[in-house]
């Protein structure tokens, strides 16, 4: 398909969006409170909203103190009982497809509900948004005169009972427009390949002779992917492999860890990254200005969002506020309610707000991967900018690091211990150790207040991980590739142990 014809596809759809984002940016909460009441009016008379009465909520309080606030287990049986052909149970329009999350680690899957409404309104809406913010910004692009490499999960999908279900990228690649197969790479044979490191040497047998000009994926497993074309090709950089290369669209994890990784790979001054923020449940945020590090919620996927701050956090017990009574630099639980059927759903992600007009956000981590042993309440977001402080200070780099608690013992402190895969060690780890244990107390007050005098926490103890600790780890549970992640922070020490067998 040629150049001229899909900017022209793109440049139509981009003036066509661009009203309807002009007017949530205008008036956010006025798009949000129609959404709610469009949602409730739309599945009033399925089993649940009769439950709850839909008909007779008029506005945000009666919803929040008429419908429980659910994690999965909650809703699993009406989910199970959709699965096997009953329909009309949480959301009107049949329910076909069920993209199935493992979430970071859990061995039990979850097999989330994905409407027509949902596809169509929010997640492929959301992969075109994304290309229009970012053509937006970059008027001169040449995006569109090559393909776009896109590594996701398994793209193998499943048949039980009339109903399909795999991996979200491989339900949006099921639904893509026929077009879209004409710029991006790998083919569809590729794709559906189900071993993953099969997949990886086919991806780039196909891709290492075509003019790819965008990356779309998870950082870990790109990174993967992208070493292993320098070794195949012997380049010393991937712009030697991909001279126009322009832009890569990364989401699911935090890209700080990553960044001068990528920076060496790809030696481009004005190479563009993208961040967005999706997951099974639904699309979020995309980073809609250039050099950013913040994402604009998107308010009009058909998903109404509702916050608990950190603080006050009791599960499905939490009290909730609404979009309007946010404040910046909070760390917020995030819950939805969307046109999938999700009905004040956790959805485990936290969030602060970096702006409030508009509404712009930063991923802080999960609401159940934190640590907080021994009332530190360590934070993703604290452990991976006091990692960036200490990396700079040592010339250091890192590819992946879990932590987990020093339970307290014969009158000893407790404390946190890091299994870290460095990809450039420091000289001195001690020193290293340092400078992480420092930029946390400057970072987390709590997590100061508790190392004072090694009272309640001593020095964190670190280990240098062999070479692909993490990947091996991942292999043995059967979650190389896609959406898989390593859990970053736990409050207990399995993870740890099982490394340190390894």
């Amino acid at each position: 398909m040629s150049f001229p014809f899909i900017n022209a596809i793109i440049s139509w759809f981009l003036k066509k969006r661009k009203h309807q984002v002009e007017l949530f940016l205008k008036y956010p909460i006025d798009v949000q409170n129609e959404l709610l009441q469009k949602l409730l009016n739309t599945a009033k008379n399925t089993e649940f909203g009769k439950q709850y009465n839909f008909s007779a909520i008029k506005n945000y309080s009666d919803f929040s103190k008429t419908v429980p606030i659910q994690k999965y287990e909650s809703i699993e049986p009406l989910i199970e009982r959709c699965r096997k052909g009953e329909q009309n149970l949480f959301w009107p329009t049949p329910i076909r497809w069920f993209a199935k999350s493992s979430g970071t680690t859990n061995a039990k899957s979850k097999f989330i509900p994905v409407s027509d409404e949902a596809l169509e309104g929010c997640h492929l809406k959301a992969g075109k948004d994304m290309l229009c913010l970012y053509i937006n910004n970059n008027e001169n692009t040449q995006m569109f005169k090559g393909k776009g490499l896109k590594l996701g999960g398994s793209t193998a999908i499943y048949e039980d009972n009339n109903s399909y279900f795999g991996d979200l990228s491989a339900i949006i690649t099921e639904n893509l427009p026929f077009w879209a197969d004409f710029s991006s790479a790998p083919s569809q044979e590729v794709s559906l390949m189900a071993e993953w490191e099969t997949k990886m040497e086919a991806i780039i047998d196909e891709t290492i002779h075509e003019n790819i000009t965008s990356l779309v994926g998870v950082p870990s497993w790109m990174l993967v992917l992208l070493n292993r074309v320098l070794e195949k090709t012997g380049k010393d950089n991937i712009l030697e492999v991909w001279p126009n290369l322009e832009v890569y669209f990364h989401g699911g994890v935090n890209f700080n860890p990553y960044r001068e990784q990528y920076k060496k790979l790809i030696p481009k001054k004005e190479f563009k990254y993208y961040e967005t923020y999706n997951a099974s449940e639904g699309f979020f945020a995309i980073q809609d200005l250039n050099n950013s590090e913040e994402l604009l919620l998107m308010l009009d996927y058909g998903i109404f969002y509702e916050f608990v701050p950190m603080h006050e956090y009791n599960g499905e017990n939490s009290v909730t506020i609404p979009l309007s009574k946010v404040q910046k630099e909070i760390n917020y639980a995030v819950i939805i309610t969307t046109n999938g059927g999700l009905w004040r759903y956790l959805i485990g992600d936290t969030v602060k707000f970096t702006s409030i007009k508009p509404y712009r956000i930063k991923i802080t981590g999960r609401t159940k991967h934190h640590i907080n042993v021994f009332g530190e309440e360590l934070i993703i977001e604290n452990a991976e900018d006091a990692l960036k402080v200490a990396c700079e200070k040592t010339n250091a780099s890192i590819l992946d690091y879990t932590v987990g608690p020093i339970f307290m013992a014969d009158k000893k402190s407790g404390g946190h211990e890091w299994i870290i895969e460095f990809n450039k060690a420091p000289k001195n780890l001690n020193s290293f150790k340092e400078l992480l244990d420092n930029a946390l107390k400057t970072i987390n007050s709590d997590y100061e207040a508790k190392r004072y005098n090694n009272m309640t926490l001593a020095m964190p103890i670190i280990h240098k991980a062999r070479r692909n600790l993490f990947y091996d780890w991942l292999r043995e549970k059967g979650k190389l590739g896609g959406q898989h992640k390593i859990p970053r922070l736990s409050n207990k020490r399995n993870f740890i142990e099982e490394l340190l067998k390894l």
